[in-house]
């Protein structure tokens, strides 16, 4: 009965439509992520409640063009990179001087923000009709979350994975140093278990993953599926396969070059801009930048935890022909 109650009171045609959205995320179940941040499982995945009704609004009112580029990736694996990357391939002119480009003036965050979290939590929402073309975002979300507008359109998406271990140990670092950064370390034990389980901020990694690769294999004209790795081990020939995919193939090879030099975590981090300032309130633009490295996780994760993220990575992508390095 008190069910019905509920159900009643939300469709009442008295109350506001977000009125509605926040009498729904309340029946959610809900968890404390970190102890820190109230987070709700909605469509299968983990959200802070503000990033639900931005999620919706983005998944009910956006309109895709067919020169639009979505860069998908789930957190800390290599979004910053891939942001600055399709920004210089898109939108850069490579022969200005190197002190000049857009990278020198602000974080890549600022250049290429990410819908759910930054353009439409802003009210009101920018005009997203009036950018230049090619429109260029990016999303933590699901593939699954993207509006029909984008899944029909002839615009393009990109999305990178990293190894589970890697991105877990990466995301261990950064949320402490936002959430706890003058007190002792979130236990790293803890931070492996709900990453396994999937009760974390934007969880459960594998499926967020797993959904881009599937739709990859399916349409790979429309999606382009990048592996952390490999970029890292080769990132010349990456490049050239994201601007070719882009429609932006390179001319020269110097040209390539150059790119993956601004580009590169190097260069970023030891830029002035990135050492300084926040383009997301309570987020340091120096964190999005630590070491980047393969492997990084072998000086945090005992054997048992290896293992445990091994075990969930085997059962969550079996039989789909994915597979991350370690």
């Amino acid at each position: 009965m008190a069910a019905q109650e509920t159900k009643s009171n939300i469709t009442d045609s008295n109350i506001s439509s977000e009125e509605c959205e926040d009498a729904m995320i309340k029946e959610l179940p809900n968890a404390l992520f970190w102890d820190v941040m109230e987070i709700r499982k909605w469509q299968d995945f983990w959200f802070e409640p503000g990033l639900i009704k931005c999620a919706m609004k983005f998944n009910s009112s956006f309109q895709a063009k067919d020169d639009d580029v979505i860069l998908a990736s789930a957190p800390k694996t290599g979004t910053t990179w891939l942001k600055a990357l399709c920004l210089y391939i898109l939108h850069q002119n490579i022969n200005i001087p190197e002190n000049e480009d857009l990278l020198t003036k602000d974080n890549p965050q600022f250049h290429v923000q990410t819908i759910e979290s930054t353009i439409y939590s802003t009210k009101p929402t920018p005009d997203l009709y009036a950018m230049p073309s090619p429109r260029l975002f990016h999303t933590h979300l699901p593939f699954s979350f993207l509006p029909d507008s984008v899944k029909n359109s002839n615009g393009k998406i990109v999305c990178i994975a990293r190894n589970p271990k890697d991105t877990l140990v990466s995301l261990w670092h950064f949320f402490n140093s936002i959430f706890r950064p003058n007190q002792e370390p979130y236990p790293l034990e803890k931070a492996v278990e709900e990453f396994c389980t999937g009760v974390h901020q934007y969880g459960p990694y594998f499926e967020n993953v797993l959904g881009y690769w599937m739709e990859n294999q399916k349409r790979p004209d429309k999606i382009l599926f990048l592996k952390y790795e490999e970029m890292l081990r080769d990132p010349k020939e990456q490049v050239k396969k994201l601007a070719l995919f882009l429609g932006k193939p390179f001319e020269k090879e110097e040209d390539v070059e150059k790119v993956v030099w601004r580009c590169s975590l190097e260069r970023l981090r030891n830029l002035e801009v990135n050492k300084n300032g926040s383009v997301i309130y309570g987020v340091p633009n120096s964190s999005y930048f630590r070491k980047g490295m393969v492997g990084d996780w072998k000086n945090y994760l005992t054997p048992e935890m290896e293992h445990l993220i091994n075990k969930t990575t085997l059962l969550k992508f079996q039989g789909s022909g994915l597979e991350l390095e370690n």
